[in-house]
Parts: C-alpha cells; sequence; structure tokens
C-alpha cells in the first residue's frame, strides 16, 4: 500500500484531493467511491489509457478528460489497491499486475 499511496500523491492527488474527496462536478471523488468498485475494468482501464465522456460516481454526472497517466501495470496495480482500500473503500480482491496487463483499451 505504501507505494500506491506515494503514486496516489504522484499522480493522482491534484485533481482527486489529499483524501480522494475529489471536486464535485469536475474531478470525482474515489473516496467512498460506488463507480471503483461496481466498474473495476473500468476504472483500470481509465487510469491506464485515459477517461474521457460521461460516468455517473455516487449518484452525480461527471463529464471530464483525464489524460493516461504513464504508469507501468504494476504500478498501476498499487494504486488502485491503494484507492480501494482508503477513504471508506474496501475490496478483499486485490488487483495483480496480471489482470492490469489484460485490459485493452
Amino acid at each position: 500500500m505504501e507505494r500506491g499511496s506515494e503514486i496516489y500523491n504522484d499522480f493522482c492527488i491534484n485533481c482527486h484531493m489529499p483524501n480522494g474527496e475529489g471536486v464535485k462536478n469536475t474531478f470525482p471523488p474515489l473516496a467512498k467511491s460506488d463507480y471503483l468498485i461496481k466498474n473495476r475494468e473500468a476504472s483500470i482501464r481509465g487510469i491506464k489509457y485515459g477517461q474521457e465522456g460521461e460516468i455517473i460516481v455516487n449518484g452525480i454526472t461527471y463529464n471530464n478528460t483525464m489524460a493516461p497517466m504513464g504508469l507501468s501495470d504494476d504500478e498501476i496495480a498499487d494504486v488502485m489497491n491503494y484507492i480501494t482500500n482508503n477513504w471508506g473503500n474496501k475490496n478483499s480482491k486485490i488487483v495483480t499486475e496480471e489482470e492490469v496487463s489484460k485490459i485493452k483499451k
């Protein structure tokens, strides 16, 4: 989890904020996020390749662009495990590098 925290602080914190709260109507929250758990593959794909278009997080519609961060598959797995096990999120199934590598655009 420590490496995931470091990656979050380097790549995600500016938009999604220190505690994953995001910015309402601009950058979706990662804290207590229904989207992350219900849309695991799409969440990983968004980190890996970037995200465009409408998504609904905790009942609020977001329509913004997230550029790909250029992270390796193992870094994506680490940051996903950090995010999905913090700020009120609970994920019992860890994200692996192998799982991330299988996700295509």
